[in-house]
């Protein structure tokens, strides 16, 4: 038997019995364990005692004149109901044990009873009772952690966000959420699940775009052993996991044709058939999904399903880019900010205003999320408790696009310039700021996507220069629309 260490604090204990001498000892052999014991005769007197003072455990005989235990662990269930309750009965009257623990005892101890049962029993009491609270911590930091005000923003149209977010919650109407890799697509996604009646249920996220295209079927919906090679055991599907909750699928332009009709079926009639069986099973899920995409462009190149679209798109939700909203980046920052110091062990940090303003000049391709990446980066590097100017990184102190400002101030060399050179520089710019991204780099120009690969190819520029490490994300892309 492990007794508490003494170099913990002392854990309190209060002991209810109606015998003196049982009341001696019990207070004895605790006390000798390591613990602080106060001892009352009777319910009544510990009802006072708990009504001023903080306990850890309550140790109470069944048996007792005036206020008998299972009386008093009603009573303290309302007065104090997270503290433990252990019940001391009779050898015989295990019933009265089986009715407490009912009642919401801890545990319960047959007299006679050995010393060490004893201090296990407390022990075991103790312990669960913290389990159960460092549970709730967990539970109520992960509630924090998607609540809608995690979701930053003060400018009318993440207002409006927020207010939309809001309506769709308490429904269980299917959101197609839209918006730029970056903008916070999951987040809002969890947002309406914990703030919606199935809160209490799982939320199961799975990215289309990151599961092969031969394993997705098998992810939906599941699969019986054998079902394929590789099938050595039998798997539920992310629909089964999340019966009587929230399935979010991200990235759902990047599923193929024919599994859109099979997903179609499952939302529609609500059942599924894992791969290698005949057997249909009910299945009861919020949809949410997700794209950054253009969808009706995809169904106008027949890569994805109008019918789908439609029973998906019942309530829209697009998030707008950084750049948008740029007037949120001092929010943003300051709640990076502080994340990142209590992430990474450091004391809070300030943030200096010439920040704000070199971070607000950038035109943030990867939007939020990379915005996060910068500030976290700046608090773990960062040796003073004050970022400064110096502190953000070379590729973040670039200016943001041209603005009205900007092209008004420009000033044509005397000597004149060839606009061809001034078109590729400005495009080479472009590709530069958003690390080889095409669609953001339109933006950037004013022009169409359709238009700048022309140009690109007009120009002979090759993509790679400007972004080494892109990863086939625009390979073999059409005309958005």
């Amino acid at each position: 038997m492990t007794e508490p260490r003494a170099a913990e604090p002392r854990l309190r204990l209060l002991v209810v019995d109606d015998e003196e001498p049982q009341r001696r000892a019990l207070s004895g052999i605790l006390e000798r364990a390591g613990y602080e014991v106060t001892a009352t005769g009777d319910g009544q007197a510990a009802l006072a005692l708990l009504d001023g003072r903080t306990f850890d455990l309550l140790l109470t005989d069944q048996r007792m004149p005036v206020l008998d235990g299972l009386e008093l662990l009603e009573r303290v269930r309302r007065l104090a109901p997270d503290l433990p309750v252990v019940l001391m009965t009779a050898f015989g009257s295990v019933s009265s044990a089986v009715e407490a623990i009912k009642r919401g005892a801890a545990d319960y101890l047959t007299k006679p009873f050995e010393r060490e049962e004893l201090l296990l029993v407390v022990d075991k009491a103790i312990r669960q009772r913290r389990l159960e609270a460092e549970v709730a911590t967990l539970r109520g930091a992960l509630r924090d952690r998607y609540r809608l005000d995690s979701i930053i923003g003060g400018t009318p149209v993440m207002q409006d966000v927020f207010a939309l977010i809001h309506r769709v919650a308490v429904t269980d109407v299917p959101v197609l959420i839209t918006g730029e890799s970056g903008t916070g697509k999951e987040l809002v996604a969890r947002a309406i699940h914990q703030h919606g009646r199935r809160a209490s249920g799982p939320f199961v996220a799975l990215n289309c775009a990151a599961v092969p295209e031969t394993l997705l079927e098998s992810e939906f919906f599941g699969h019986e052993r054998g079902a394929f090679t590789g099938a050595v055991r039998a798997h539920a599907g992310r629909f089964e996991q999340a019966d009587g909750g929230t399935l979010f699928l991200d990235e759902i332009g990047a599923m193929r044709v024919d599994l859109q009709a099979k997903l179609l079926r499952a939302i529609q009639e609500g059942e599924i058939q894992r791969l290698g069986s005949t057997a249909a099973r009910r299945v009861d899920v919020r949809m949410l999904t997700a794209t950054c995409e253009d969808l009706q462009a995809a169904i106008r190149r027949r890569t994805f399903r109008e019918d789908l679209y439609y029973r998906l798109n019942v309530v829209p939700i697009d998030l707008p880019p950084l750049r948008d909203r740029i007037e949120d980046l001092p929010l943003l920052v300051a709640h990076f900010a502080k994340s990142a110091a209590r992430k990474f062990g450091r004391s809070e940090v300030a943030v200096a205003p010439d920040v704000l303003d070199l971070l607000q000049r950038y035109p943030w391709p990867g939007n939020v999320r990379e915005l996060e990446n910068c500030v976290e980066r700046m608090v773990v590097l960062s040796p003073s408790a004050r970022l400064d100017a110096a502190d953000v990184p070379a590729q973040f102190r670039r200016s943001g696009g041209a603005t009205a400002a900007g092209v008004d101030g420009f000033d044509l060399p005397p000597r004149g310039v060839r606009l061809g050179d001034l078109e590729r520089h400005l495009i080479e710019q472009a590709l530069d700021r958003t690390r080889g991204h095409l669609r953001p780099a339109s933006r950037l120009l004013g022009i169409s996507y359709k238009t700048l690969q022309y140009r690109i190819r007009k120009h002979g520029l090759e993509r790679a220069a400007f972004a080494p490490d892109l990863v086939l994300e625009d390979a073999g892309e059409s005309d958005p629309g």
